[in-house]
């Protein structure tokens, strides 16, 4: 998270929220957030926010993200969302929206999370 500047930022009751810079740690070569960046900021979020719904022996992991890049951010910072869609025994579904520094919708994504016994890590 460090090398991105992602600093988670809030907690909810079914959120959690984390900021990351747009600057030449996260820019493309046009000068534009790189998806790459935002998928990790998803990623990032959705993992962390699963981690927080199973147990103390149990973790999760990525098995499938995706992503649809809509809107180009070239400055400022942006926000990510977390949102649970579904959180069951042994997989998890969470949204992650990425808004830019005015509210506007930059990417979309979706996380699917395996939840694995920490001694199959």
């Amino acid at each position: 998270m460090e090398p991105l500047g992602i600093v988670m930022t809030e907690i909810g009751p079914d959120y959690l929220r984390a900021t990351m810079p747009v600057d030449a740690r996260t820019h493309q070569p046009y000068g534009l957030l790189h998806g790459g960046a935002s998928v990790a900021l998803a990623e990032t979020l959705g993992s962390s926010a699963g981690g927080l719904c199973v147990g103390p022996d149990q973790g999760v992991v990525g098995i499938e993200i995706n992503a649809n890049h809509l809107r180009g951010v070239r400055s400022g910072t942006v926000t990510g969302t977390a949102r649970p869609l579904h959180v069951g025994r042994s997989t998890q579904v969470w949204e992650i929206r990425i808004e830019d520094e005015r509210g506007r919708l930059a990417c979309i994504s979706r996380l699917t999370l395996a939840v694995i016994d920490r001694a199959d890590a």
